[in-house]
């Protein structure tokens, strides 16, 4: 059942073209959904001017650094899920952040043994090497056709003249305030007077906008190995960090083979290790592909959905790391027949506790990240998820540079079977190492039916997966891309044993069948994810974009 890692991609590989059918099709139009109308502007701009949607995925990735910091930024990384229509190729850029060559097994854990929460969410040392920057260079040269000047152009602006300040990112600097007021230049941008600014106020970065510049003008080979990657490494190093500068010439981002699989007769491809959104996506959807949803009461296919996420986080948090440290049975995870054997354990009128699931031991038991979705007018298209982890990451900025440092270290077991900030645990697959990637949950997923497309994706940590699930079942029931992102959400992931759900997205009846099935549910004080959605109709040639109702952006059709 195992397989090495290299050989794997080259089996995956095989089937990673889509069908020739969807090659030649041609939408005529462009759209993108972003977390803010500033970023899906800048996209816009970009193809414009002749760009495709990798140039537009650079743009609005840039722009989000800028505009929606909470989620994402240049010290942070991510995934690009990109489709090119001209010759129907798949391929997913892993521009996730790489533990630094100092880093060690145990350097979170205290004396005691135990994690040390703060070490690994509020100090420099929770920050892994930064991906973004590579993985936006990779998508300009390889894929675009702009120059990275013309595409970064937008953002610099944006750094330069400012934008309005929206609740969003007001909420979280207020999060963040105590240790901003620790930081002259941080506190100089983000607080008035020690507090939040107002609504409203104009947040311009000067700092941001000039390392945009450089970027612009000397290339990203900048941010790692010029006089950027110094000014890097200093101010790390003096916030009690651990890059250094090898660390930063030795970082690339690499292309893989996106995890493809099938759900009646839809293609889903969806992101690979380092991200497990793929393998859970697909398996949660193989274990379901026995039942015909459609034909059930609503209390059972959300009891189904629930039991098929319940095994495939078990799953993630026992066999996924890094594919190029760890040996994964990830053809296996995904086989229909190993699907097959997951439904002989689960019952339709019963809960399986998550504690009768072997593999890791089940320990006594918040999120920011962002996502675009692109499609342009020849059919290229982009899923983004760029993430720095936790609001404003670790919330340090390094001196001089407007960039904030990632806490992704958080996203390795710090002690196998321990949970992480978002009660996700793991095995030792996921164990940091010196220049390891941290495993994530990002999902950037296309999924295509004979009739239609869909584009998606969300930030939400553990919760990513599960969302861009229930998109995916709505997407094929029908429902349209505004119907999609607007939908209230169900959320299991292994452990803690919950089934957590949004105000209204169980009928009181629901309530009363999953609890007599045995489900521990519990009512969410908050809405969840920020998901974008682009959307396709084959029949009609119609495009849709739209973005969550829980945030502030932006879906447009061009």
């Amino acid at each position: 059942m195992k397989l090495r890692a290299p050989v794997l991609w080259l089996l995956v590989a095989v089937f990673a073209a889509a069908p020739l059918s969807a090659a030649e099709r041609a939408p005529g139009k462009a759209a993108i959904a972003s977390a803010h109308p500033l970023a899906s502007a800048a996209g816009h701009e970009v193809l414009a001017k002749g760009g495709n949607a990798f140039d537009a995925a650079v743009a609005v990735s840039a722009a989000l650094a800028v505009v929606e910091p909470i989620g994402s930024g240049l010290g942070g990384g991510g995934f690009f899920l990109l489709h090119r229509a001209s010759d129907g190729l798949d391929v997913m850029i892993d521009a996730r952040e790489k533990a630094p060559a100092a880093a060690s097994h145990d350097m979170f854990l205290g004396p005691d043994g135990q994690p040390q929460r703060r070490l690994s969410l509020e100090s420099a040392l929770a920050a892994g090497i930064a991906g973004e920057p590579a993985g936006l260079e990779l998508l300009a040269a390889k894929y675009g056709r702009l120059p990275l000047a013309v595409s970064l152009a937008p953002a610099i602006r944006y750094a330069r003249e400012g934008f309005p300040l929206y609740p969003r990112v007001q909420a979280n600097i207020e999060r963040r305030r105590a240790v901003f007021a620790k930081q002259k230049e941080v506190a100089a941008v983000w607080l008035r007077d020690g507090a939040s600014p107002a609504l409203g106020t104009i947040i311009r970065q000067p700092q941001l906008a000039r390392t945009l510049e450089r970027l612009a003008k000397h290339g990203v080979r900048d941010f790692y190995e010029g006089e950027l990657a110094r000014r890097l490494v200093t101010g790390v190093r003096k916030l009690g960090g651990i890059w250094t500068l090898e660390d930063l010439a030795a970082y690339r981002a690499v292309e893989r083979a996106p995890i493809v699989g099938e759900y009646r007769g839809a293609r889903i491809v969806s992101a690979s290790p380092p991200a497990s959104g793929g393998i859970v996506l697909v398996e949660a959807l193989n274990v379901l592909s026995g039942y015909d949803l459609a034909q059930l009461d609503s209390a059972t296919r959300k009891h189904l959905i629930i039991e098929s996420m319940r095994r495939a986080h078990r799953d993630r948090a026992v066999w996924l790391g890094d594919p190029d440290f760890v040996t994964m049975p990830v053809a296996g995870l995904i086989h229909p027949f190993y699907a097959a054997g997951l439904r002989a354990s689960l019952r339709l009128d019963r809960a399986t506790p998550s504690a009768a699931l072997p593999g890791v031991e089940p320990p006594p038991q918040g999120t920011q990240t962002t996502h675009f979705s692109i499609l342009d007018a020849e059919g290229n298209r982009v899923a983004g998820t760029i993430t720095l982890n936790f609001f404003f990451g670790s919330g340090l900025q390094v001196p001089g540079t407007g960039i904030f440092l990632n806490n992704e270290m958080d996203d390795f077991s710090s002690k196998p079977g321990s949970p992480n900030g978002f009660n996700l645990v793991g095995a030792e697959a996921n164990s940091i190492a010196p220049g390891k990637r941290m495993l994530s949950s990002s999902t950037p997923t296309f999924v295509e039916s004979d009739t239609g497309l869909m584009i998606a994706g969300s930030p939400g940590g553990s919760f990513i997966t599960g969302m861009v699930l229930l998109a995916t079942l709505d997407f094929l029931d029908g429902r349209s891309a505004a119907e999609i992102v607007a939908a209230p959400r169900i959320h299991h992931q292994y452990l803690p044993d919950v089934l957590q759900y949004e105000p209204g997205a169980l009928t009181e009846a629901e309530i009363v069948a999953l609890g007599q099935r045995g489900h521990q549910l519990r009512e969410s004080g908050r809405r969840w994810g920020n998901m974008q959605v682009v959307t396709w109709d084959y029949a009609t040639g119609r495009v849709e974009a739209a973005s969550d109702p829980r945030g502030e952006g932006e879906g447009q059709v061009y």
